[in-house]
């Protein structure tokens, strides 16, 4: 019984029998044979049997049969057809004698589920060198030939990956022994290329691959990607009488629709783990500890860090709500004598007087209602450690007093007691006031804000960090589409753009948060603008040049002006223009003219 065996884009093999006088193929839900191809006609063509051969008819687009494109075409066994990116041979070999196979290849049905099994076992490989070695030896195999090379094309060049034997041993080439007719013909064409009788061919007897490699046949076809040549598979015979047939061609465009796919998948994955080891590798470069980021500001926070962190200097650590101040702390302990010792926190700013002073201090059984036990404080559970003291700025003034003592005595009282208990500790407190403010006003202690500002540490917000924004947006994407394991993998440019344009009140923790429900929420590799709650229009409009050199020479001609203390004609000399210049410049800013 007569057959097509469909291969769809995505490499699945499936057969269908011929079982009517007439069969409609295409894209659409009324037809015999239904394409899984969203690049085929809903309606793209019939067979019609006629009783000794079928007809193949277009009804949409045209059809291509062995690359070359048909309207009708009366089919041969062993003819392949392509439609939209759907490869359909015809098998009669239960219907009519087949023509006699080339030495070496195999029937049409055998060849497909061989292709079959032969790419489900590739797909599963990651090397890329290997995996086009394999490639071009199972098209040697499938065509009877006696060599073969795989070549690809690079920054609009081509070049030979792979060139092997029939024994699956690699061959040493030199390219350019290759670069000749019949491989520019097919990469310019993008149709593949039968030469049955190389050496009697008017026009590919002197090409150069077929004299330096004495090949008798060639057989050459496209690596196809929507539409585009990327490469060619290239097979020759260097036996005298063995030659190619158009069975032979049939079979190895089969082969590289299949190949074809592989190839690209492999190439992708390769090139995204490239750009994923790049990616790390910048990362790396732009990471100090846990801390993130490369621009100039936070560059200083690092060279601070690594001149404090040895030292047992109480430091101050400021910067706005969200712009990790605790990772700055935890990085200084991290790097100190003493990071094998306890990292105690406390945000001072978040308990009431009363529990803040037990929290802080510790306090003994019976000291207050509800004190039913002794507790240590959080002085006693860092000693040998850093006691970071988060928003220091929001202690009430009471305890202020108390604090002074232990941090400059190195020693405390609990709640309730009267004994001093020593501790070994360093101090790393944290605020987002700006606390010479709060001195001057009264609401802070002095002699507090000197022992504990040894060393002030300023972490920039996010708006004066330039495109660290972006740096910061890639590693939460990354850590978080590793933990809900979405699809999201990167930003579109419009949402880079937004990332660099929004003032981010919130600093990092705002980015974060942003990013989290992003990445939760993904059902798409690029994560938009909108994805992460941005506007994606662009800003308030931009000054025409003319308007903007105005406006620029006019705060110039101003500033200078001001420095001579208003003399106009000292002015005028010092900018190197005519005094009427100066004039006619304040006069068109609304400023009176003696």
């Amino acid at each position: 019984m007569a057959r097509l065996v469909v291969t769809s884009p995505g490499g699945a093999v499936r057969t269908v029998p011929l079982v009517k006088r007439i069969t409609s193929v295409g894209r659409g839900s009324d037809v015999d044979v239904r394409l899984e191809d969203v690049g085929a006609p809903e309606h793209a063509l019939t067979l019609l049997w006629d009783g000794r051969a079928y007809r193949a008819g277009s009804v949409g687009a045209p059809f291509y049969v062995s690359g070359k494109k048909r309207e009708a075409h009366v089919l041969k066994d062993g003819d392949v057809l392509r439609v939209g990116d759907t490869w359909i041979a015809l098998s009669l070999s239960e219907a009519q004698e087949a023509e006699p196979a080339a030495e070496g290849a195999a029937e049409p049905l055998a060849v497909l589920q061989r292709l079959t099994d032969f790419s489900a076992r590739l797909l599963q490989s990651s090397d890329v060198p290997a995996l086009l070695e394999a490639l071009l030896d199972e098209a040697i195999a499938l065509t009877g030939g006696d060599r073969g090379f795989l070549v690809l094309v690079e920054g609009g060049e081509h070049h030979v990956k792979v060139a092997r034997n029939v024994a699956g041993e690699s061959l040493a080439l030199d390219p350019d022994r290759l670069s000749d007719t019949v491989v520019d013909r097919v990469l310019r064409s993008g149709e593949p290329l039968l030469v049955s009788d190389a050496t009697a061919d008017p026009e590919f007897s002197a090409s150069a691959s077929v004299v330096n490699l004495k090949l008798s046949s060639v057989l050459c076809v496209p690596l196809m990607h929507r539409g585009t040549s990327f490469g060619l598979v290239y097979v020759g015979s260097d036996r005298v009488g063995r030659h190619f047939d158009q069975r032979g061609l049939s079979l190895l465009v089969i082969f590289a629709s299949l190949a074809s796919l592989l190839v690209q998948n492999a190439l992708l994955l390769d090139e995204l783990r490239s750009d994923n080891r790049g990616l790390r590798a910048r990362l790396e470069q732009q990471r100090f500890g846990e801390l993130l980021g490369s621009c100039p500001g936070m560059q200083d926070v690092y060279r601070q860090i690594e001149k404090v962190a040895p030292t047992d200097l109480s430091v101050l650590v400021t910067g706005e709500t969200g712009t990790g101040k605790e990772l700055v702390a935890r990085e200084l302990h991290r790097r100190s004598p003493r990071t094998n010792g306890p990292f105690v926190a406390i945000n001072c700013g978040a308990l009431p007087e009363n529990l803040l002073e037990s929290e802080l201090f510790g306090h003994v059984k019976g000291a207050f209602t509800g004190a039913v036990a002794s507790r240590p404080g959080r002085f006693q559970q860092a000693s040998g450690g850093t006691l970071f003291l988060d928003e220091v700025g929001d202690m009430p003034a009471v305890l202020q007093v108390k604090l002074l003592r232990a941090v400059q005595e190195r020693a405390v009282e609990r709640v309730g007691d009267h004994r001093a208990e020593p501790v070994d500790i360093r101090v790393i407190a944290a605020t987002h006031r700006t606390l010479e403010d709060e001195v001057k006003r009264g609401t802070f202690r002095e002699d507090l804000y000197y022992r504990l500002a040894m060393l002030t540490l300023r972490v920039p917000p996010l708006r004066e960090r330039g495109d660290d924004v972006v740096v910061l947006a890639r590693g939460f994407l990354q850590a978080f589409a590793e933990t809900y394991r979405t699809p999201a993998r990167g930003f579109t440019p419009a949402a880079q753009a937004a990332l660099r344009r929004h003032a981010w009140p919130g600093n990092v923790r705002e980015l974060e948060n942003r990013v989290k429900k992003a990445v939760v929420l993904a059902d798409r590799p690029l994560l938009r603008a909108e994805d992460l709650d941005l506007a994606s229009e662009p800003g308030p409009p931009l000054q025409s040049l003319q308007e903007a050199k105005a406006e620029f020479e006019r705060r110039y001609v101003l500033e200078a002006l001001g420095r001579h203390g208003g003399n106009r004609a000292r002015t005028a000399r010092a900018l190197g223009v005519d005094p009427r210049t100066i004039f006619r410049l304040l006069e068109e800013d609304g400023e009176e003219t003696p």
